[in-house]
């Protein structure tokens, strides 16, 4: 296990270096996580740089998202990562990102959900193999009490299993897949897709 403790560790932290450097984590903004094992999860502290992880920086949490490691503190969206691997026991990774694109274009939509058809980059999503599907990203109204934002966020999972990530309204996105390498790309393909729609909006063409 500590082997691949420090293999997920590593992930973690190159995924923040990345994610810093697009802008998409500003300041101490964001989390990410890993899944260890069934019953252990591998996440980001609370209140750390993500443009400069270390392994110290990555603590071990329960399933149900409690830290096992006194001295560090785990971010109070840990319960948004431990529901998305209790519902989706193929999900390996998950990264939750603040960038200016969904901030604005969720605060900018009156909807519950953003409808993306006609990119070729949807088909950057697992499961969809043509830009004539519709991509379906659901917005979720931002709130301080997690277990009533899980609880607004559990029926739409468990309705919809081809669904990769959702924004919460004005704060920020959360991507997921079967590892860190899918839920890299589903985030990426995504704040690609979110920027068409902002400049699409910018020129009325919305």
């Amino acid at each position: 296990m500590m082997r691949m403790r420090e293999q997920l560790s590593t992930q973690i932290i190159e995924a923040g270096k990345f994610l810093y450097s697009r802008g998409w984590s500003p300041a101490t903004s964001s989390n990410y996580s890993a899944r260890l094992d069934q019953q252990h999860i591998l996440l980001t502290a609370s209140g750390k740089h993500k443009g400069q992880l270390t392994a110290a920086d990555i603590l071990l949490c329960n399933a149900q998202g409690d830290s096992l490691e006194q001295a560090k503190q785990p971010s109070a969206e840990t319960l948004l990562h431990a529901q998305l691997y209790q519902l989706r026991p193929k999900v390996g990774a998950v990264l939750h990102t603040h960038s200016i694109n969904a901030t604005v274009i969720s605060l900018a939509s009156k909807t519950t959900q953003l409808r993306l058809t006609g990119y070729e980059l949807q088909k950057a999503f697992s499961g969809i193999n043509t830009h004539e599907c519709e991509l379906i990203i659901p917005i979720f109204d931002n709130t301080q009490n997690m277990l009533s934002l899980c609880a607004q966020i559990a029926p739409y999972l468990a309705a919809h299993p081809d669904c990769w990530a959702y924004i919460i309204r004005g704060h920020g996105v959360y991507t997921w897949g079967a590892d860190m390498n899918e839920s890299l790309r589903h985030i990426e393909a995504l704040e690609f897709l979110l920027e068409c729609e902002l400049k699409l909006l910018s020129l009325g063409a919305h």
